[in-house]
């Protein structure tokens, strides 16, 4: 029996399933050590200022589905983010040469009375009222804390819905409270995906999935070489696309926080290969990934010919940007798959890695493969990483902790976060293509964004001395994991 249970109406949260934290200060490899023992506790806080809602991450992966419509069953307020998935949306269908249609979302608006008389008909007649409209050919419905509280039973709902419109309405639960693990949220918009969507295989073809987010299409030049086609999921899907998705040969992970439950759960259920190998970041890991990939797809000499191009291309070029980033320091904040592959990009430059913020750690991912842990790879690649913090986006953490070690350089993932390191003074690059760094083109892509942020700080220090802080120099004195259980020392910093 397979460790995913599709029969289930929701996900298994990943703090159950996989004992995820969002609390630890150490080193690396004593984080990696005490994942692979079954020894990782999660610290709490006894203050916590903000983190990332599993709802809104469930809600990114649907929202982007081309002939689908999402019902948010929520307050209005929860709609806060719509505007910013309907603008991704639109940009990025247009890079592809797609209509620049909007995103079809809807809110249930819930009020204060009705999460004490319920708020069921106004979610049924939301749902007609979107399939009216729109004429879709999926609805799914996204939970929220509010209607996780008033306990009504969604998944009867559409089920009921959908005998009713005839096509697909499909409940998410991704309550807010139900997991303090943001990247819960992706697993449960796959799970209501694969549940309700996705059928078994009519026959096996040459594609494999790509499982990303909305960055770049990289993979299709270098996958037909291989005599095999990209099929990039979930964003710009469209339904029929989806519920053939288990008729591929693999699938390819971007970034494993995202779909590393999708790719273990079409293993599982059709037999579609899922590459474990941690995404291909750094030359080292690239060559890993390769290797990977070409056994699964029974291309190992294509491979191996392609490495070797590859190095002979990349090489000196990346010798010229070690030797211009030498004795360069540098701060990392980002989701834990990312972050670990921002990690070892800065290590093959060359950059001292001063530390890392790290939204959360997964001690394992669904397919029970240690060799899937990307920070363990770069820890045993590049060597530890003395300073790092596994926090759920708390900005008070990473303020102290820049102030203190000032690096030449802070690379963020998340907008939310850019700005404390640029109020500073300390040069700040986002990347928001997460393919960008992919590769070996990836790491030159990223030397070239490193020493033009480096070269070019007049900027930020001009911010430095026109911003002011809101936090006291009572909290920057003070040892920045004060909130966070377990034993610190100011003195590491």
């Amino acid at each position: 029996m397979g460790t995913i249970n599709l029969k289930e109406s929701s996900v298994t949260i990943r703090e159950t399933r996989l004992g995820s934290i969002t609390g630890f200060n150490g080193s690396a490899k004593e984080l990696v050590t005490c994942a692979h023992a079954g020894k990782l506790k999660d610290s709490s806080r006894k203050f916590s200022q903000c983190m990332g809602c599993n709802a809104g991450h469930a809600f990114c992966q649907l929202a982007m589905i081309r002939d689908a419509v999402v019902v948010n069953h929520a307050p209005v307020g929860c709609a806060g983010d719509f505007f910013g998935f309907n603008f991704t949306y639109r940009v990025e269908q247009m890079k592809r040469d797609l209509p620049a249609t909007i995103g079809r979302y809807f809110s249930t608006c819930i009020e204060e009375k009705d999460t004490v008389f319920g708020a069921a008909k106004k979610l049924e007649d939301t749902v007609r009222e979107a399939y009216k409209r729109t004429k879709p050919n999926a609805i799914f419905v996204t939970t929220s804390c509010a209607s996780g509280i008033i306990g009504e039973d969604v998944d009867a709902i559409t089920e009921g819905l959908s005998k009713e419109l005839g096509i697909p309405v499909i409940s998410c639960s991704c309550e807010g409270f139900r997991s303090k693990i943001w990247t819960t949220g992706f697993d449960a918009a796959y799970h209501s995906i694969l549940r309700k969507l996705v059928k078994p295989p009519r026959k096996k073809t040459n594609k494999v999935n790509v499982a990303n987010f909305w960055g770049s299409h990289i993979f299709d030049e270098f996958l037909s070489r291989l005599g095999y086609e990209a099929q990039y999921i979930v964003p710009f899907s469209t339904v029929a696309e989806l519920e053939y998705i288990s008729e591929a040969t693999a699938t390819i992970h971007v970034c494993s926080s995202l779909s590393t439950y999708l790719g273990a759960a079409l293993e599982q259920e059709y037999g579609v290969k899922e590459i474990k190998a941690p995404p291909a970041y750094g030359i080292e890991g690239t060559d890993i990934w390769m290797r990977d990939i070409g056994k699964v797809l029974d291309r190992e000499e294509e491979i191996e010919k392609i490495i070797k191009e590859e190095h002979e291309r990349v090489l000196p070029k990346l010798e010229e940007y070690r030797e211009k980033l030498k004795g360069k320091t540098a701060y990392v904040t980002a989701g834990a798959a990312h972050g670990h592959a921002i990690i070892a990009m800065l290590r093959e430059l060359g950059l001292n890695v001063q530390g890392a913020a790290i939204f959360h750690h997964d001690p394992l991912y669904d397919n029970k493969n240690k060799d899937s842990d990307a920070l363990a790879q770069a820890v045993n690649i590049y060597g530890d990483i003395k300073h790092y913090n596994v926090c759920n986006k708390q900005a008070y953490e990473l303020v102290n902790i820049l102030n203190r070690v000032r690096p030449d350089l802070m690379i963020a993932r998340h907008g939310g976060m850019t700005m404390w390191g640029a109020k500073l003074g300390i040069p700040t690059l986002l990347i928001g293509d997460e393919q960008f760094g992919f590769g070996y083109q990836g790491v030159l892509n990223y030397a070239s964004r490193i020493v033009e942020t480096i070269d070019n700080k007049e900027f930020v220090s001009n911010l430095a001395k026109h911003s002011t802080m809101p936090y006291t120099k009572w909290w920057l004195d003070q040892d920045p994991f004060t909130f966070l259980g377990g034993n610190t020392s100011v003195e590491n910093y």
